[in-house]
C-alpha cells in the first residue's frame, strides 16, 4: 500500500469518525421543530466536504460507514431504512449538482440534497407505514431542507477555505 493510499484511507477513516460523532451529538439533541424529521443534518458537512475535496466514491464510502455505524450504535432496523434513503438519494444529487456546476455553488449543492434527503426519507417512510397521510409533511420538509441545506452548505464552504490543501 502506498503512502498516498494509506494517507487517503486514514483522512477518509477521520471524516467518517467526525461524521459519526456529529450524528450521534445531534441525535441526542432535542428536536428543531414539531414536525418529525427536521433536523439540522450537520453531518452531512462531512459528507458534502469529502464529496468535493475526494469523489462520489469515497463519499458513499464515508456516507455508508456513517450509516450503519450510528445504526448499530443508536438506532433500530426502521432507522437504517430511512436513513440509507435518504442518505443515497442525497448523495445522488449532491453528485449531480457538484459535477453539473464544477464544484462551485455547494451552498446550492447542500440545498438540492437536503431536499433530496427529507424527499427519499418521506418516500421510504410511505412505503413502509402504507399512509398516504404522510405526504402531507412534503412542504414543511422542503422548506426545512432549503433552510438547514443552505446552513450546512455554507459551513461546508468556510470549512473547506480553512482546510488545507490535500496532495
Amino acid at each position: 500500500m502506498s503512502d498516498s493510499h494509506t494517507k487517503k484511507l486514514t483522512i477518509l477513516s477521520l471524516y467518517t469518525a467526525i461524521s459519526l460523532s456529529i450524528f450521534m451529538i445531534e441525535a441526542a439533541l432535542p428536536a428543531l421543530a414539531p414536525i418529525p424529521g427536521v433536523k439540522l443534518g450537520l453531518a452531512n458537512i462531512i459528507t458534502l466536504l469529502v464529496l468535493v475535496r475526494f469523489s462520489s466514491k469515497d463519499a458513499l464510502i464515508v456516507l455508508s460507514l456513517r450509516i450503519i455505524l450510528a445504526t448499530l450504535l443508536a438506532g433500530q432496523a426502521v432507522s437504517f431504512i430511512y436513513s440509507v434513503s435518504g442518505g443515497l438519494l442525497c448523495l445522488i444529487i449532491m453528485s449531480a449538482s457538484n459535477k453539473l456546476l464544477g464544484g462551485k455553488y455547494i451552498y446550492l449543492t447542500s440545498i438540492l440534497g437536503a431536499v433530496a434527503h427529507n424527499t427519499g426519507q418521506i418516500l421510504a417512510a410511505f412505503f413502509v407505514l402504507r399512509l398516504s397521510g404522510i405526504l402531507v409533511y412534503i412542504p414543511y420538509l422542503i422548506i426545512s431542507g432549503i433552510i438547514t441545506g443552505l446552513f450546512t452548505g455554507l459551513v461546508c464552504h468556510f470549512t473547506l477555505k480553512k482546510l488545507p490543501k490535500i496532495n
